[in-house]
């Protein structure tokens, strides 16, 4: 066998190897080391136990079809340059949860996506990657000032002037961004302006991409956002129907959507990323008596089904792939 030929196997056996020691690391520091996880496994099991199953359920059937949106809107994004079909887009998102597992800010997300890509699309797809989180932020943010607006004036009593304030602000800055999401092909005669960018001018050319995106197909990506962030909120709430918290369907979103919105302006290291959720939805959810043993195990079983599974399912994709040549560094077969 020539010598480069065992090498690149070697190196590839390497990075998938690397990949999934940092996974199961990832997953053992943010879940299994918890000295509570004994007391948070007894309530969950209690609770199943109750037979009031169906929030469970509901939770488990709705994790494919969060994932299955995340694949559709990727899939649209990649679709002015590069056409895949959905099961391709699918393994490819999930990839991409994998790597964000242990990366911080889930930046790992594009580098695992293009494991699934083939090498001359990387940067492209890497670009269409990024306009798809601005559009799922977007969902976010507009979501979460609702939220916060009415848990602050309801539950913390915030006056009505800091809460009209808070509106206007959050709405004007929403706004600005909505502008610079329908405008998103300007970012390239921007970037070519800016003096200190051109030493990444040979980057800057990927950039072009953003001129293939229309205002009908980022309204239809928004559109597909805004439908994932109903889905993964309804998978909060079901599970904590599930673990028996109880409040109105209304009040309940507006908590979720606040933890949600907090919990992503924070940023903290992917380790600590459930210990900082786990806390922010104890504060949330304090103001209705709820346990403090349900409120985590909720958290932490949605952590489980939405994230671990799904991380581990692209663990399985990772292995199955030649990393060296997604990347583009081998044009055969190792």
């Amino acid at each position: 066998m020539p010598a480069p030929i065992f090498e690149k196997r070697y190196l590839n056996f390497f990075i998938k190897a690397l990949l999934l020691t940092l996974l199961a690391w990832a997953i053992y520091a943010q879940l299994l080391s918890k000295d509570n996880l004994p007391e948070l496994w007894k309530t969950f099991l209690g609770q199943v136990q109750k037979g009031n199953l169906w929030w469970l359920f509901a939770v488990f059937f709705l994790m494919p079809l969060n994932w299955s949106i995340e694949a559709l809107k990727w899939k649209r994004l990649l679709g002015g340059f590069l056409k895949i079909d959905f099961w391709r887009a699918l393994r490819a998102v999930l990839a991409g949860v994998t790597v964000a597992m242990f990366t911080p800010n889930r930046v790992g997300e594009y580098g695992g996506r293009i494991l699934l890509v083939d090498a001359e699309y990387n940067w492209r797809a890497i670009v269409a990657t990024l306009v798809g989180s601005f559009s799922q932020l977007l969902a976010l943010l507009c979501a979460g000032l609702f939220g916060l607006s009415y848990f602050g004036w309801r539950f913390m009593g915030l006056e009505n002037m800091v809460v009209g304030s808070l509106l206007f602000f959050g709405a004007s800055l929403i706004g600005l961004l909505l502008i610079m999401y329908f405008n998103i092909n300007l970012l390239l005669p921007l970037a070519r302006k800016l003096a200190w960018l051109q030493r990444f001018k040979k980057y800057l050319k990927h950039l072009k991409v953003l001129r293939l995106f229309t205002s009908g197909e980022l309204f239809g990506v928004l559109l597909l956002s805004f439908a994932r962030y109903l889905v993964y909120s309804l998978q909060f709430f079901f599970m904590l129907r599930f673990l028996g918290v109880q409040s109105s369907f209304f009040v309940a979103m507006a908590g979720i959507f606040t933890i949600f919105l907090v919990q992503t302006t924070v940023p903290l290291p992917p380790v600590m990323g459930l210990m900082a959720r786990g806390q922010i939805a104890l504060f949330v959810w304090s103001f209705f008596g709820a346990n403090e043993l349900s409120i985590l195990a909720a958290t932490y079983a949605i952590f489980v089904i939405n994230l671990a599974l799904p991380a581990l399912l692209g663990a399985l994709i990772i292995v199955r792939i030649n990393v060296l040549k997604s990347l583009g560094y081998e044009n055969h077969h190792a």
